[in-house]
């Protein structure tokens, strides 16, 4: 069983732990080659106490390296290069006369140097050793860095997009707001006390849904209906008859995950423009359905559509409705959805919104 000690992500978020790890396998990684070396030359046995003392006196000596390294990370680039070069020079110095000592006393039998050069033979390739151990600590630091910054921009990417859905989730239109409590007004002067009632109660269950409701996370479709449910179940209490409905909505699309309320700023553009200047009023349509692994949501209405040319010049009927919607789907989908909206044939508009399916498991 895998202990918490030898765990990946519990190394890279413990700097000391990691440190540890690092600096033993590094070592141990050193003995083992110089091990292959002396039996691919066929050293005798005395030989692996040379070994021995090398990768100890290495371990122990590095440390320093540690310490000086962090004092150098406050400098420049620069600084970091010459310093790092300049210490690993002078540990392998020591480092270099403690393995020549044993060599001479074990390998070769009490040897007895012949110079001041034999006691440091070998500093140059200690140097490069240690130097390597200082590339290695500097080049995990800046990769270190490098991935808090990573981690930040993303966090601060996620921040930005979380803040821009929820400022497009609640757009609500106040005229909505004002309507509601007009209309509420109206039947408490008419002593419509019922009625009047059931308005306040509907209406505080719908701001409580919309409040409710994390923008950043999606609901079924069902719900997302129900929500469209209380809405206009508002609004009748305004137009009445002018009002008129219909629902279309496929059971295999009941439980797949919609953005919660994005059918609201839909029907609420069709109400202003397509049912409320009208002594008639109008009706508004929702149909859903199934296309393979897409979902697919029409909004209709039989208004009196919208004028193309004047959308592409001055954005006519392109108000927060459609222009919510679009940014909402946006953040959230990315490329992978489709939104359109264009005049039916027999009068109105049509909004049609396609998305991956995504279904509630919990939801069966």
């Amino acid at each position: 069983m895998q202990t918490r000690f030898f765990r990946l992500q519990d190394l890279l978020n413990n700097n000391e732990r990691l440190f540890w790890f690092l600096h033993t396998v590094g070592w141990l990684a050193y003995a083992l080659a110089n091990i292959l070396g002396a039996l691919a030359l066929e050293r005798p046995v005395s030989y692996n106490l040379v070994i021995l003392t090398s990768t100890i006196s290495g371990f122990i000596l590095s440390l320093a390296l540690r310490y000086w390294n962090r004092f150098l990370w406050t400098k420049t680039p620069v600084w970091q290069v010459v310093g790092a070069i300049g210490m690993s020079f002078l540990l392998a110095l020591p480092w270099t006369w403690l393995r020549n000592e044993f060599l001479w006393y074990t390998y070769k039998i009490w040897y007895e140097p012949q110079s001041l050069g034999d006691y440091i033979s070998g500093v140059t390739g200690s140097s490069y050793v240690l130097l390597c151990w200082s590339g290695l600590y500097f080049g995990i630091k800046y990769y270190q860095v490098l991935q808090l910054q990573i981690r930040r921009s993303l966090a601060s990417a996620a921040a930005a997009h979380e803040a821009q859905l929820k400022m497009l989730r609640y757009q609500l239109n106040p005229h909505f707001l004002f309507n509601t409590l007009n209309s509420i007004s109206t039947l408490i002067l008419e002593k419509q006390v019922e009625a009047a009632n059931q308005s306040v109660t509907r209406l505080s269950e719908f701001l409580r849904y919309t409040l409710d409701n994390d923008p950043m996370k999606k609901v079924t479709l069902a719900e997302e209906i129900h929500a469209l449910d209380l809405y206009l179940s508002i609004e009748k209490v305004r137009f009445n008859d002018r009002l008129r409905l219909d629902y279309e909505v496929a059971r295999e699309t009941e439980n797949a995950l919609v953005p919660s309320l994005i059918l609201q700023p839909l029907i609420e553009n069709a109400i202003k423009y397509a049912i409320a200047p009208r002594v008639g009023g109008g009706s508004i349509g929702v149909r859903t359905r199934l296309e393979g692994q897409t979902v697919v949501i029409i909004v209709e209405d039989d208004g009196p559509g919208i004028d193309m040319d004047k959308i592409k010049t001055d954005g006519e009927r392109d108000g927060v409705g459609l222009t919510n919607t679009r940014e909402r789907l946006n953040q959230i989908y990315g490329t992978d959805h489709y939104f359109e909206f264009r005049n039916r044939e027999s009068g109105g508009l049509e909004i049609s919104i396609s998305i991956p399916l995504e279904t509630d498991l919990a939801a069966g």
